[in-house]
């Protein structure tokens, strides 16, 4: 029996065959066995567009892989950490180096991993990914602008292949690099062993300031950024005129227990977080529209200070707060929404602005935008970030000139030698695909000779015709 799937932004649904493998012996004989239309592995189904589907296909859902996993000299005593069953299977040593199974959820790990004193070392804006999705996608944060994506911090990858073997990469391997950004198509997967970061405390300290207009949000950022490891600035698109651009720019740092309120003292690593409300089953479509985005766009504005203040706020809240809204995707209604996220390099700022100018102007419904400033990349050869700005976009889909404007968006990225994200899209052409990213050749001969009869595909790799 196929069943239908969809990314994140619930358009484009195909069917596909879903099964779900517990170990890798048994994904081994599942790709072994996928007939014409290939196999693609599926997490959480955090991707926006169709990176994790396959019409007419096999997807395996890789959220109950499970591998033993060692404990030498080194290691902390796993007792009582809960970390053998089969969503969570891990091992951390002494210096941090977390070992996990690709279908652990960095949910899991955080909620485990964050009252022993550790923190992941990239998070994107959801929790609910998992390990081998964050490889796959090469995931960014908050914190590019100093610590790069995920696959910095990666040391060694299990990578189940083509021909049913399972190896062990490491950053020397061209295939290592390949699988790092590579969407899935190298194979699945199984293991990876990453760094993570020493904290204190389960809280953040936050520098919270509005900015008047987009230069001053660029400048801003520009000239204060490298000085806390983590920053993001929400835009408010329906701003025209002279308060076009205008944000709320968020700066933080891991907070030390002296920065922390009386309450939180007694337990400063205290974390186990969940969602506070969820989101209805069904929503009507126009649910957000141009009148209550404009409303609380205003109020989210109007509530953030002049002036830079300082506050204490909790890693959930400061990292990922839509996760506090279960399903909140489906608040876009059942067309649901296409996310466009792009970079632009350093010096391409015109680019950036011209976007932002013709979305204003056009009065273009995006609940979520967001700027960020990136900093040196990873050598993944399909990796999304470079050292720049990127922005990303929450549009419910149907508005009207939409897919035209789009498009036109897609040429003025591509001529600033910029491209867009691939763990995000879902309306891409091929030929955007082949002018934005320049190693694309050296990767598909990479991928040939892992996966010489094109085993591994996906509604996307079709798409675009990487395979």
């Amino acid at each position: 029996m196929t069943t239908p799937l969809t990314g994140w932004g619930r358009t484009a649904p195909t069917r596909a065959t879903v099964v779900r493998p517990r170990t890798a012996e048994e994904a081994a004989e599942l790709v072994a066995k996928a007939g014409r239309r290939g196999v693609v592995a599926r997490g959480l189904g955090r991707a926006y567009g169709d990176a994790a589907q396959n019409a007419g296909g096999l997807v395996l859902d890789c959220t109950a892989l499970e591998r033993s996993w060692r404990v030498d000299s080194t290691g902390l005593d796993c007792t009582g950490l809960d970390c053998t069953g089969p969503e969570r299977s891990w091992h951390v040593d002494s210096s941090g180096l977390v070992t996990a199974s690709a279908g652990v959820s960095l949910h899991d790990l955080m909620t485990a991993l964050v009252p022993r004193g550790w923190f992941v070392p990239v998070t994107p804006g959801t929790r609910y990914v998992t390990v081998g999705g964050a490889v796959a996608a090469d995931v960014h944060g908050k914190n590019h602008h100093v610590d790069s994506s995920f696959g910095a911090h990666l040391r060694s990858l299990r990578l189940l292949t083509a021909d049913g073997v399972v190896r062990t990469l490491g950053p020397g391997d061209d295939l290592f690099w390949a699988t790092v950004g590579g969407m899935g198509l190298t194979g699945i997967v199984v293991e990876a062993a990453f760094q993570c970061v020493p904290i204190e405390t389960a809280w953040m300290r936050v520098d919270v300031e509005r900015t008047r207009d987009l230069d001053q949000t660029l400048e801003t950022m520009a000239a204060t950024d490298d000085g806390h490891r983590y920053t993001v600035a929400w835009i408010d698109l329906l701003a025209r005129g002279g308060r076009m651009g205008r944000g709320v720019l968020t700066r933080g740092d891991h907070a030390a227990p002296g920065d922390l309120p009386a309450r939180a003292r007694a337990n400063p690593l205290a974390f186990a977080p969940r969602p506070l409300l969820s989101a209805p089953p069904w929503a009507p479509g126009g649910l957000l529209n141009r009148a209550t985005v404009r409303a609380f766009n205003a109020a989210w504005y109007g509530k953030a200070p002049a002036a830079p203040r300082r506050i204490v706020q909790g890693i959930a809240p400061f990292f990922h707060p839509l996760d506090g809204v279960a399903g909140w995707n489906r608040m876009y209604g059942p067309r649901g929404f296409v996310q466009y996220q792009f970079v632009v390099p350093l010096g391409a700022e015109d680019t950036l602005r011209r976007v932002v100018e013709r979305l204003s102007g056009a009065g273009v419904v995006s609940f979520l935008t967001v700027l960020k400033r990136f900093g040196a990349g990873t050598p993944g050869m399909l990796s999304f970030p470079m050292p720049g700005w990127t922005l990303a976009l929450d549009i419910p889909a149907g508005q009207r000139g939409l897919a035209a404007m789009l498009t036109e968006f897609d040429g003025w990225v591509a001529a600033a030698g910029g491209r867009l994200y691939l763990a995000k899209d879902s309306r891409m052409s091929a030929a955007t695909m082949a002018a934005t990213y320049p190693r694309l050749g050296e990767w598909r001969e990479i991928r040939r000779r892992a996966d010489p009869d094109g085993v591994f595909v996906s509604d996307l790799a079709r798409r675009l015709r990487l395979c």
